[in-house]
Formats: C-alpha cells, structure tokens, sequence
C-alpha cells in the first residue's frame, strides 16, 4: 500500500564567512555607539533627578518625597515633556502606547526631541524605563549613518544591530539580545542558517554589553537569600505565584485602550501630560516614593530586607506601580515598560513571601517577576531571562520554565499592552 510522504523541506544554504566578516566591524561600532548614548542619557537623567529631588527640595525647606513636592514635580515633569511633544520638532516621536522593543527607523529629526523627552521622564518620577525610546532612537542613529557611510549594506542590517545593541546595553549582558532576536526570527523565512542570522546582531550586542559593563558596572543580581536544590513545594509556589502575577498583569493590559482614550480626549500634550503628572503623583502619594522612577535602585532597595515590610504595604506598592505604568504610558511619556514591570513582579512575589513564609523569597520573586512580565511583554525567552538574573540561581531556572506555561496559557492570544494607531489593542 503506497503511502503519500511530503517531500522534505529544502536546507538553506550557509552563509559563507567571507560573507559575514563584513559586518563584525559596523556590528562593534554600532554597539560602543549604543551604549555610550544609554549611558550618557541615564546619567544625565540621574544628575538632572539629583537636583530635582534632592538639591531643590533641600534648599527650599521642603520634604524630599513629601505629597506636595511629589505632586509639584510630576506635574512639572508633565509640563514640560508636553511642551517638548508640542514644540520640539518631530514631537519626541509616535505615540509611546503604540511603540513596543522592535522600533521603527524613525527620522533624524525626530531624534533630539525624543532623547530629552526621555531624559525628562526618567529624571521626573514616572515609572517608565529607558528601553523603547533609546533603541528608537539608536535605530534611527544607526540607519541615518550607516546608509550614508555603508550604502551597500541592506538598511535592515542597521536596524537590527542597533536594537541588538541597545538590549545588550540594557542588561549588561548579549544573552538577552540573542534571545530576543530568536524569538523575533521565529517563523520567518531565512536567509541561511539561524546562527547566521543572529551573528552580527550578537557582535554589536556583545560590543554594547562589555562597554556598559566596563563604564557603567550593572548588576541585576538582587543578592537574596540564596536557593538550593529546588523541592515540590518550590515548584507549586512558582507556579501559582507566576500565574497570579500574570492576572494581575492582565487586568493593566485590558484597560490600557480604555485609560488612553480617556487621556486623548483631553486632545492636547499641555493637558493631557501635566493631568497625567497629576494623577501620577497622586499615585506616588499613595504607594510612597518607592513606587516612583524606572525601578531598579528602587527593587534593590526592596531587596535587601524582604521582610521589612508587611503583606499589605507590598501588595499597594505593586498595585500602585502596575498603575503607575498604566497612566505613564498612556498619557504619553516617553519610555519602556520592562523595567518598572520588574518591580512590580519583585513586589508581588515579596507579598507571596510576607504571606507565606514557607516560600522561598528567591521563587516569590523570579516566579513574580516572570509571570508580570509575560503579561506586559508577550517576550517569553526575555521574561525567563530576567526572572533567572535576579536571583543569580542557575537550579531556580527549570522550576520557572515550568511555572512559565500556565502563565503563557493565561496570557497568549490576549490583548497586549500595545496599541494600533486606531487605539485598538494589538494581539
């Protein structure tokens, strides 16, 4: 009996290297590039937040995280990131809600505005991070020079390093910029092999993580209690607490259309930006100013004593940044969602430890922060990746790919917290 049998699927042809040897010098420039430009815009960032919540407050008498100055501040910040979207030419690019990690190769002149945008969130309070708006802006940087000084390369190319540079930057490390070029290739036709493919992305990614390592000295590393050799109980906690994390990500992402067309009714950046400075020092009033800025010093705090604060105070600082993301993004300041979604996750799983004691605060808080992530940026491998860094565990890592399934169940096929221009949500 004859049986029909597809014929098997042709075998691209590798790249040869004569092919790829090209690339390794832009890919290494483009990834010093990279870096310098996140670093210099966080520093600048860093030292402009020093003065506004440190050197004014002191010199005017005023508490520095008091309600009134949180207020006064985030409003301000408002204020004038609306006149930089209204004035600056380009205004400071599209519409954040509608921008995710793989950017569009924007115009040169929407550049500037962009950058001081973002250095005037970052420094402000929001609780948004520097990662959308820097591989934009290192996107449109790396197209405009490059086709310029390298015409015959293919202006994909440009893009492609630049954004794997800037995520190499981002994390200190090229690991998640190859995993997030993976995920992006996946059911694409290529060119030759995968490895191909990612190999000059991963030089500029390598290049844009050992410079930020060497100038800038980042750690993820939360320094918890350290984690053994993982047991069931681990493995129940990670996967309830994973999926929790991933609902309360969830109810966020569903209002995000409703909260931004509210703000766009205000139809105007110096309403619509200083209302949402308002609201967001409102915010910061209530979860206190931990909950303000991108997160990172503000986790690290968290986690040098887990047990510092009660169940309940954790669980208002995770709702009030989850909130605070909300209204930052859809309001329309300039920044990532990544990273003050870390501290979310961080939160959550330190309020699953304050509850239960029994739960190892290591799995409370990779299995937290996996679980909101997923929800907030539909990037599994980069989800993975930064739940397993926080803890420094490498025998923590099969328990949170377990934990990662029901949480994906939860949230795959939804609405993602990233809008089309209409202001319909992208799935």
């Amino acid at each position: 009996m004859a049986h029909d049998t597809a014929p098997p699927a042709p075998i691209a042809p590798a790249t040869p290297a004569r092919a790829l040897l090209p690339l390794i010098l832009p890919a290494l420039v483009v990834g010093v590039v990279a870096s310098l430009l996140l670093i210099g815009v966080s520093e600048a960032a860093e030292q402009l937040q020093h003065v506004l919540w440190a050197d004014l407050p002191d010199a005017l008498g005023v508490g520095r995280y008091s309600v009134l100055w949180m207020l006064v501040v985030l409003t301000g910040t408002g204020v004038l990131v609306g006149l930089v979207v209204w004035k600056v030419p380009g205004h400071a690019g599209p519409d954040p809600a509608t921008m995710g990690l793989e950017a569009p190769v924007l115009p040169p002149v929407v550049l500037p505005g962009l950058l001081l945008a973002t250095a005037l969130t970052l420094a402000g309070g929001p609780s948004l991070g520097p990662e959308n708006p820097i591989i934009a802006v290192n996107v449109g940087l790396a197209f405009w020079l490059g086709r310029r000084l390298l015409p015959r390369l293919p202006g994909g190319v440009w893009a492609a390093l630049a954004e794997a540079a800037t995520i190499g930057a981002l994390f200190g490390t090229p690991v998640a910029a190859a995993l997030v070029i993976s995920e992006a290739l996946a059911g694409r036709q290529l060119k030759g092999h995968l490895w191909d493919n990612v190999f000059a992305p991963l030089v500029a990614a390598a290049a844009g993580a050992l410079t930020t390592t060497l100038v800038a000295h980042p750690s993820f590393d939360l320094h918890l209690p350290p984690f053994g050799r993982p047991g069931w109980g681990d493995l129940a906690a990670a996967l309830v607490i994973a999926s929790l994390a991933a609902l309360l990500g969830m109810c966020a992402v569903h209002l995000f259309p409703y909260v931004h067309s509210a703000f766009a009714r205000l139809r105007h950046p110096l309403l619509i930006l200083p209302v949402g400075g308002l609201v967001l020092g409102l915010l910061g009033a209530l979860g206190g100013h931990l909950t303000l800025f991108k997160g990172l010093d503000e986790i690290g705090e968290l986690a040098r004593d887990p047990d510092g604060w009660t169940a309940g105070e954790f669980a208002v600082m995770a709702v009030v940044k989850l909130a605070a993301v909300l209204v930052a993004t859809a309001c329309g300041f300039r920044g990532g969602r990544i990273f003050p979604a870390v501290f979310v996750g961080v939160s959550f799983g330190l309020c699953a430890h304050a509850l239960v004691s029994a739960v190892h605060p290591a799995v409370a808080v990779s299995a937290g922060v996996l679980g909101m992530l997923l929800a907030i940026t539909r990037q599994g491998w980069v989800s993975l990746f930064t739940a397993a860094v926080l803890v420094s565990s490498p025998s923590i890592l099969a328990v949170l790919c377990i934990a990662s399934l029901p949480a994906w169940l939860l949230v795959t096929g939804r609405p993602q917290m990233q809008l089309r221009e209409d202001g319909t949500a992208v799935r």
